[in-house]
């Protein structure tokens, strides 16, 4: 995955780290074009090849944790849920999530054996939306939030076109969540457009003041994140 230099998600950057009180949020955005280079794509062929599947063949995804989403395939039963289209993924845009994670959080995780199902398929732009801010606004951080939101929200949708984009998250456990040790919750998103080639990868956490604190000087940035070395090709 090539990396993808942001002026705005920059300074967004720069801002998305709030006082909370007992905890910091921490919040980052970062965006990567479909384009593998050349270790990904070796990967993404062992994966295929031990799996005996192709690239456009689908995989079960898990549903979204909540909303209106599920409620349409509330009469239906497990098996007839697995196979509508909302719920399946193709191997190759699972395999674009997992690649994004991997460049993210390079060198210190890899999350080439994640499967489908710690992926799910959001339902709308909106409900995206209103899951990132109810949570900033269940915070004390609310004020600082609301000021800046439509920045946020207007910088994505400039560089990724949110009207023609699928949106995933990341529903990590505690075998591939970078941020258990540290965080009180973490959330991961990928907005992925097709048409462009393109992923804007959005992740923020609540980390205890205490923990934040004690962080070696070295592992964070003047942002609050985790700062990796990325290669730019």
């Amino acid at each position: 995955m090539k990396f993808l230099e942001h002026s705005h998600f920059e300074a967004l950057n720069s801002a998305l780290n709030f006082d909370a009180g007992v905890y910091q949020i921490v919040g980052r955005l970062e965006s990567y074009s479909c384009k593998l280079v050349a270790s990904e794509k070796r990967l993404f062929k062992l994966m295929n090849a031990a799996d005996g599947l192709s690239p456009n063949d689908l995989e079960v995804l898990s549903p979204p944790e909540s909303g209106s989403f599920n409620s349409r395939f509330d009469s239906f039963t497990d098996s007839e849920f697995q196979y509508t289209p909302a719920s399946m993924i193709s191997r190759k845009t699972l395999f674009y999530l997992i690649a994004t994670l991997n460049a993210s959080f390079n060198p210190d995780y890899d999350f080439s054996n994640c499967r489908a199902e710690e992926f799910s398929r959001e339902p709308s732009v909106k409900h995206v939306m209103d899951a990132v801010d109810s949570t900033f606004f269940s915070s004390s951080a609310r004020q600082e939030y609301n000021e800046m939101k439509s920045q946020l929200w207007s910088a994505i949708d400039s560089h990724i076109s949110l009207s023609d984009c699928e949106i995933y998250r990341f529903n990590s456990d505690s075998n591939f969540d970078p941020w258990d040790d540290c965080s009180i919750w973490a959330y991961y998103y990928f907005f992925y457009s097709k048409k462009l080639k393109r992923i804007v990868f959005f992740t923020y956490r609540a980390v205890r003041n205490d923990d934040h604190a004690n962080q070696p000087d070295d592992m964070f940035n003047d942002t609050g994140y985790t700062s990796f070395d990325i290669e730019i090709i």
